[in-house]
């Protein structure tokens, strides 16, 4: 077995007082711009299609870096306590500490909103610029558009009254707090409601089947970003989790057409 994958990762200490937590970090060296996985809600930096790209780094010999957000994997945190600007604030913190060229950030689902939220950060600060982004089934604005917009006013007075609910998932056995605090803070960070340029090329790759972000999504994604340099692949038969070989192939394939 590839020694990488079972040795310990590195920390990074995030945050200050009372809100510093260490997260975890894995990252390879190599050449090229670094490939950054921002992994999706819920998820951590061992799922399926990060430890693919975690091998095509490996036998491309290509720069990596995974990392577990706060209250994710093997970070430090409280999940229920966590919002997008604590998760954006993790990307942050571990771009700027393994990343000092471009980069190629990869992010799944709500990693795509991340991926989003720290290219603008990025140029903001004047940072080196990405060399691109690959996104898979990218949810923008989750909290809003795919969470309370979508909730019955029944689940909505329960968040209001009580400041959580607790959501079923078809992607494990106990229920998903999902916070007020998550909603309010998600307004934060919308982005949908205007022109995103990330400056950079864009593949996005979107199943047709994701019950959880319809593909209609990608395409009003797709509608706020540049013409130029943007790529939509819809997979009419794809799911959510877009992690059958296939979907793995594509996903490989726009990495390696970006860079």
């Amino acid at each position: 077995m590839d020694s990488a994958l079972i040795q310990a990762p590195t920390f990074i200490t995030v945050g200050k007082g009372d809100a510093a937590r260490r997260i975890a970090v894995r990252s390879r060296a190599g050449d090229g711009p670094a490939l950054v996985w921002l992994g999706g809600f819920r998820s951590d930096m061992g799922a399926t299609k990060a430890m693919v790209l975690d091998a095509y780094a490996r036998d491309h010999g290509r720069a990596l870096v995974r990392f577990d957000y706060t209250g994710h994997g093997e970070s430090e945190g409280e999940f229920a306590e966590s919002t997008i600007s604590t998760w954006l604030e993790d990307a942050m913190a571990v771009l700027g500490a393994t990343v000092t060229g471009p980069a190629i950030l990869v992010g799944s689902s709500m990693g795509g909103w991340i991926a989003c939220l720290a290219a603008r950060a990025r140029a903001l600060r004047g940072d080196a610029p990405l060399a691109g982004m690959v996104l898979i089934a990218p949810a923008l604005d989750f909290t809003e558009t795919l969470m309370w917009e979508r909730f019955p006013p029944d689940i909505r007075a329960t968040m209001e009254r009580e400041g959580v609910w607790m959501r079923p998932t078809d992607y494990g056995p106990e229920p998903v707090p999902t916070t007020m605090a998550l909603i309010e803070d998600g307004r934060r960070h919308l982005l949908l409601g205007g022109p995103i340029d990330p400056g950079c090329p864009v593949h996005i790759l979107q199943g047709m089947r994701d019950p959880d972000v319809p593909y209609t999504h990608a395409l009003a994604t797709v509608e706020r970003l540049p013409a130029p340099g943007t790529v939509l692949t819809l997979i009419a038969d794809g799911d959510h989790r877009l992690s059958r070989p296939q979907d793995l192939a594509r996903l490989l394939a726009a990495v390696a057409e970006i860079g």
